[in-house]
């Protein structure tokens, strides 16, 4: 099995609480136990969910674009977060 790195703007699925099964993106890290994740929809960029790594199952992608603003202090809307999870569950459909 292949791990993955901790990084912002990697993809994330959680594995535990109501929002199991859900995609998300890391939008910070803040120790080497909890991040922060969001969505634009369930959890918006202004109230990230604080969770454990050990809730989240790791995802290939990384999300590279909403990487850079992230890190950079440049705005990012929810709806870029929806677009891209949106894609990202279109393309594992297909």
């Amino acid at each position: 099995m292949v791990e993955y790195t901790v990084e912002v703007g990697r993809v994330v699925e959680s594995k535990a609480g109501r929002d199991k099964g859900r995609l998300f993106i890391i939008t910070g890290i803040i120790d080497e136990q909890y991040v922060t994740i969001a969505d634009g929809d369930l959890r918006m960029l202004d109230r990230p969910k604080k969770k454990k790594l050990k809730h989240l199952r790791f995802r290939p992608e990384i999300l590279s674009p909403i990487a850079e603003k992230l890190t950079g202090g440049a705005k990012v809307f929810d709806a870029e977060l929806r677009s891209a999870i949106r894609a990202l569950k279109e393309e594992e459909n297909a």
